[in-house]
C-alpha cells in the first residue's frame, strides 16, 4: 500500500504521509514543477532501473532550460534513486522524481531558483490496484482538436507539470469520444505525439517518428529507435503528414510503461492485424531487453544492489 512506502524528500526519507507540500506554494499556484518517470525492472541482474542516467540528463536538462537549480548533482540524485528502491523493497514498477518551489509565492516568477526534490517508488500492482494495458489488443486513437504546444511559445523539451495540461486537453477530449487516446498535431500540422507518448508509424518496413523539435525528447522513442536499427528495421525521423495514417501498416505509441503499445484504431480507419509484425519484434526485443538478457544493451540496466 502507498501508505507504507519511504518517499525520499529533500535528503531524507520520510513516510509516504509527510511528503507534503502547501497549497499556495509556487508549484501548486503556478504549474513550475519538473519531473521524471522511470521504469524499474525485474531482471536477471536483480531490480534494474531503465537508462537512469539518460532520464538524469534529461532531469537537469529541464532545469537548465526553465532556469532553475537542482539540489545536488546526478551522480547524487541517482544514488538517492537507487536507495529510494532499497528502501522500498520493490523489484519492478515506476518511480517518479518531482522537483518543486516549496515556498509560498503570489507573485508569478519563483522566489529562487534552487527546487526541492522527492522520489517515489511504486509497485503498480500492490499501490495502484494494477495498470492494465491492452498490448495484446492494442488501443484506438483519435486526433485531437488540441495542437501540441509550440515550442516558441514554451520550452518543449522540458518536463514540466504546466506543460502537460496540453496533454490532458487531448485526452480528454479522447476520453469523451469514445477514444482510449489522441494523438495531437503540431502548430504546423505535422504529426506530433500523444499526451505522454510518442507516436510511430511504419509503412513499407520503415519505422517512422516525428523529429524533435515540437516535442518531447521521449527516452523510450530515442530506446524503440536504438533497437529498431539494431534489428537492421530502417527508421525515418522527420515531418510527417497526419495523412500517412491512412497509409500506414502499423501504429503504436512508446511512453515509459509501455514501450511499444500497438494502436488499432486511429479515427476510423481500423487496423488489422494488431499488434503488427514490426511491433512484435520491437515488442521483443524491448522485452528481452528490460530482463536483462540481450547483451548489447545491458548499459541500459542500472541494477539497484
Amino acid at each position: 500500500m502507498l501508505e507504507d512506502r519511504m518517499v525520499f524528500l529533500n535528503s531524507e526519507f520520510v513516510a509516504w504521509n509527510q511528503a507534503r507540500a502547501h497549497l499556495m506554494c509556487h508549484s501548486m499556484g503556478r504549474g513550475s514543477a519538473i519531473f521524471e518517470v522511470l521504469s524499474l525492472h525485474d531482471t536477471t541482474l536483480g531490480p534494474a532501473v531503465f537508462r537512469l542516467d539518460e532520464h538524469m540528463d534529461r532531469l537537469f536538462r529541464s532545469a537548465a532550460l526553465l532556469d532553475m537549480e537542482l539540489p545536488g548533482t546526478k551522480a547524487a540524485i541517482q544514488e538517492a534513486v537507487l536507495e529510494a528502491v532499497r528502501r522500498n523493497a520493490i523489484r519492478q514498477g515506476f518511480i517518479k522524481i518531482i522537483c518543486f518551489y516549496s515556498q509560498i509565492a503570489f507573485e508569478i516568477l519563483p522566489p529562487q531558483k534552487m527546487l526541492d526534490l522527492s522520489i517515489f517508488v511504486v509497485d503498480p500492482l500492490e499501490d495502484l490496484g494494477g495498470l492494465r494495458f491492452p498490448v495484446e489488443k492494442g488501443v484506438k486513437a483519435c486526433i485531437s482538436k488540441w495542437r501540441k504546444l509550440d515550442p516558441e511559445t514554451v520550452p518543449v523539451e522540458a518536463k514540466a507539470a504546466a506543460n502537460y495540461l496540453n496533454g490532458m486537453m487531448a485526452r480528454g477530449e479522447a476520453k469523451k469520444r469514445g477514444f482510449d487516446n489522441a494523438v495531437m498535431l503540431d502548430t504546423q500540422g505535422f504529426i506530433g505525439e500523444g499526451g505522454t507518448e510518442s507516436v510511430f508509424l511504419v509503412k513499407g518496413g520503415v519505422l517512422m517518428t516525428p523529429s524533435l523539435g515540437t516535442v518531447l525528447a521521449s527516452i523510450s522513442r530515442k530506446s524503440l529507435l536504438e533497437v529498431a536499427q539494431a534489428a537492421g528495421i530502417p527508421t525515418f525521423e522527420g515531418r510527417l503528414r497526419p495523412e500517412l495514417f491512412l497509409e500506414a501498416e502499423e501504429l503504436m505509441f512508446s511512453g515509459t510503461p509501455i514501450k511499444a503499445l500497438p494502436i488499432r484504431q486511429i479515427e476510423n480507419r481500423v487496423l488489422d492485424p494488431v499488434p503488427g509484425p514490426l511491433t512484435q519484434k520491437l515488442t521483443a526485443s524491448i522485452n528481452d531487453i528490460v530482463a536483462g538478457k540481450d547483451d548489447r544493451f545491458k548499459s541500459w540496466l542500472f541494477p539497484v544492489k
